[in-house]
């Protein structure tokens, strides 16, 4: 019978040791252990190597004392100065980028108005390479320095190879950004959805804090969904991540029948009546308050939100984006279209809940992810890998 691979194994165990103290630190040893399902012994040894690595520091609290020896515990937390790292969010409209510490608290942020998807991708790397460059020094820090820059966009996105097959945000299809990225600043460039992002955002400082299970969708210049699983974002071949926009749903046809189309389309189709142009964020001012148009986004989405609470049964729906914004009159019918499709049997499962996100929380979200992937996960391809063990 094959053994697992016992480099791996030590990654695994090296991330989980990592991701609960950023979690819960500052938090002792034992406690690690209990949080973790590792023995003592192998909590000690990673964290010994990790403290002589930098990437966590001890700090003595006096008034914790350790019951077998009756001094005062060590507790541990990542070291904020063991690494730096920029994360930019990418909008049609806007580009927002975020320097933060180890811990992801962020140093410096700022937001560039400019109308990103008229420029050719040339300019836009340019533009995302000044941004950087900008935030960096803005925080008072050197751009070598930086470990890493994740960019996140809506769209579909290979996150293994860099490449953006689709995008509002470029002309082209195809784009290996993170390669044009990379050149120009010398360094490590990740690219992702940014549903995924803001995802990873929920997870660390949001609604999905302490939880394993959850589901963000957002409604903003398109139709974005983020699944995380048993702790991890799951992905399909190449860290495709799923485009709610391309699910199909049924909705009633110009001849009452029941006729197959896309989600994006319907909500496209809807805006459209109020003579907005494709593309455009769907927010409070984008269907000028016509009720039928709230109705008909409301339906589909409920079609679809339903149709995922039925397959993952999470205990929360994030709803995060800016059509958010148009409040109850948006919100109001698509919790009744979800309660009215979701099976009773789930009826009481998911919590739907919503998290107005700025953009600079979404470009944290990006870091965050650059350094999910410094603490040493290693896996990022095809969904999640199972929590193992050593003993």
């Amino acid at each position: 019978m094959k053994t697992a691979d016992p480099e791996l194994m030590r990654a695994i165990n090296r991330f989980h040791v990592m991701d609960a103290i950023r979690r819960f630190g500052p938090i002792s040893r034992v406690e690690i252990a209990d949080r973790t399902d590792l023995s003592p012994t192998t909590v000690s040894a990673i964290t010994a190597l990790l403290l002589d690595d930098g990437l966590i520091i001890p700090r003595q609290v006096g008034a914790v004392r350790d019951a077998a020896r009756g001094r005062p515990r060590v507790m541990l937390e990542l070291n904020p100065d063991a690494a730096y790292v920029s994360g930019v969010k990418l909008a049609p409209d806007q580009i927002t980028v975020a320097t933060t510490n180890f811990r992801a608290d962020v140093l410096n942020s700022l937001a560039l108005p400019v109308r990103v998807d008229r420029q050719p991708v040339s300019v836009i790397a340019d533009l995302v390479e000044d941004g950087v460059r900008r935030s960096v020094a803005d925080a008072g820090l050197e751009v070598e320095r930086i470990s890493g820059v994740c960019v996140g966009l809506p769209g579909v996105v290979e996150r293994a190879s860099g490449r953006c097959r689709q995008s509002p945000i470029f002309r082209e299809t195809d784009v290996p950004f993170g390669a044009e990225l990379s050149s120009r600043l010398g360094m490590t460039v990740t690219v992702d959805n940014d549903v995924n992002l803001v995802t990873l955002a929920e997870h660390w400082f949001g609604h999905g804090r302490g939880l394993d299970d959850f589901l963000v969708v957002s409604i903003e210049h398109s139709l974005g969904l983020g699944i995380m699983h048993n702790g991890e974002l799951f992905r399909g071949a190449s860290g495709l991540s799923p485009d709610l926009g391309d699910l199909l749903v049924r909705h009633p046809g110009v001849d009452g029948h029941n006729v197959p189309d896309r989600l994006a389309a319907i909500v496209a189709t809807a805006t459209a009546r109020n003579g907005h142009a494709a593309g455009r964020p769907l927010g409070a001012d984008t269907v000028d308050g016509d009720e039928a148009a709230y109705r008909t986004i409301a339906d589909a989405l409920g079609v679809a939100i339903a149709n995922l609470v039925t397959l993952f049964a999470p205990p929360k729906v994030i709803l995060a984006g800016a059509a958010i914004s148009a409040g109850d009159r948006l919100l109001k019918p698509l919790r009744a279209a979800v309660e009215e499709l979701t099976p009773p049997s789930l009826a009481d499962v998911a919590e739907i809940v919503v998290h107005d996100w700025g953009d600079d929380i979404w470009a944290r979200g990006a870091a965050a992810m650059t350094l999910r992937d410094l603490y040493g996960a290693p896996w990022n391809t095809t969904g999640p890998a199972r929590r193992r063990q050593v003993h």
